[in-house]
């Protein structure tokens, strides 16, 4: 294993001064120190942080991206258009998801994991391996030198257990609101509803909490769950269509807001946990200290917008939500929790039994909101909610 130490020293010592990059859990370790010497950029998604990286590149400084495959999309087109078009040498760091295994990884990283090197060996993109058992990082630098002397960029790919992690921990002194607290209390007013959950602890924490296997819970495409439901509340017009989002993937995808405000769709209530952290790949910061989420929903032209930091604001504001035409935003402020108790929603179920139990619940008929907000037992909740 490379150590942290290893891996900051080691981009140091060769001139790099600048490393923009979406969270992995691979790279907690080397991210945490980076950002503790301030030269980390959290970007808000990955194309975001080639293109950031490119442009340190041109001023001056030496640049890295950190990043994991699964995100690979979202690079290729600073990468092909602005990388490699305009001779932009970055050093490119990338976890191996799904590889060389997929069945030891989740769902979601399966066919990227397969398909990574052969994606960048037909951009022509250099690209060197490091393994799970490999000790330090110089020897791998050194053969990427040389294609970045060549003005070109090269993606150095890591195993599963390549690079020292960091764990985070709840904050024995923090107080507030928690996800799950939010959940249970707001579990009565998700009946009858279409519930799409962002990649991540909150689909976990919605799954263990509630455990239905009508709802959608996202693993993966982190950042587009709000897009997914602008598209399910579009086409399914009767029935109230619920996102659970967080603020990091929120962030990642930051137009899809100004998408749902310009469609309109009066059934959609878009609901953001903020706890200002990447919290499941090892709690690094996001930029939502400095975002107004509600305030750009209503600059974008949601009908209604609130930021909420109790259990009664968020109930009240959900269920005036539900009976008015939307869309409507709520955000809501928790304190990160640290690692979840909670296991995936695929680790009960399918993707595809995911898949096919939300339609269920989409051409199931649909309870009335004022039963769904009264609150039923649970055994009649799940008899209400359950597809034919």
């Amino acid at each position: 294993m490379i150590s942290n130490d290893n891996f900051c020293m080691a981009l140091k010592e060769r001139g790099f001064g600048f490393i923009a990059g979406v969270p992995c859990s691979h790279f907690s370790g080397p991210i945490e120190r980076l950002t503790r010497e301030g030269i980390y950029l959290s970007a808000a998604n990955e194309g975001a942080a080639l293109a950031a990286a490119a442009g340190a590149s041109v001023a001056g400084q030496r640049s890295a991206v950190i990043a994991q495959n699964s995100g690979l999309g979202n690079l290729i087109n600073p990468l092909t258009s602005l990388v490699q078009t305009y001779g932009i040498p970055v050093l490119v760091f990338m976890s191996l998801r799904g590889w060389p295994d997929p069945s030891q990884d989740e769902p979601q990283h399966a066919i990227m994991g397969v398909t990574t090197h052969r994606l960048l060996d037909s951009l022509g993109i250099p690209h060197v391996t490091v393994p799970a058992d490999a000790m330090e990082l110089g020897s791998t630098l050194d053969q990427a030198e040389e294609h970045l002397a060549a003005r070109r960029s090269v993606f150095i790919l890591t195993e599963k257990g390549a690079i020292e992690k960091h764990r985070s921990s709840a904050d024995p002194d923090a107080t507030g609101l928690s996800r799950v607290e939010v959940l249970r209390a707001i579990e009565p007013l998700l009946e009858g509803a279409a519930v799409v959950s962002t990649t991540g602890y909150t689909s976990r924490e919605l799954f263990g909490v509630i455990g239905s296997k009508e709802h959608f819970y996202m693993q993966g495409s982190m950042g587009h769950a709000a897009a997914f439901g602008l598209g399910v509340a579009l086409r399914s017009p009767q029935r109230p269509v619920i996102v659970l989002d967080g603020d990091g993937a929120a962030i990642m995808h930051l137009g899809t807001l100004s998408s749902t405000g310009a469609a309109a769709p009066g059934n959609l209530v878009h609901l953001i946990f903020d706890n200002g952290t990447y919290e499941s790949t090892g709690g690094q910061m996001t930029s939502s200290r400095s975002t107004d989420f509600a305030g750009v929903a209503r600059a974008v032209g949601y009908a209604s917008a609130h930021e909420c930091h109790s259990i009664d604001q968020v109930t009240t504001a959900l269920t005036v939500a539900l009976k008015g035409s939307g869309p409507h935003l709520i955000a809501v402020r928790i304190v990160s929790g640290g690692i979840s108790a909670f296991s995936r929603a695929t680790a009960s179920m399918t993707t595809t039994d995911i898949r096919e139990g939300f339609a269920a619940r989409l051409r199931a008929e649909r309870p009335s909101v004022v039963d769904a907000a009264a609150g039923r037992p649970a055994a009649e909740r799940v008899q209400i909610s359950s597809a034919p």
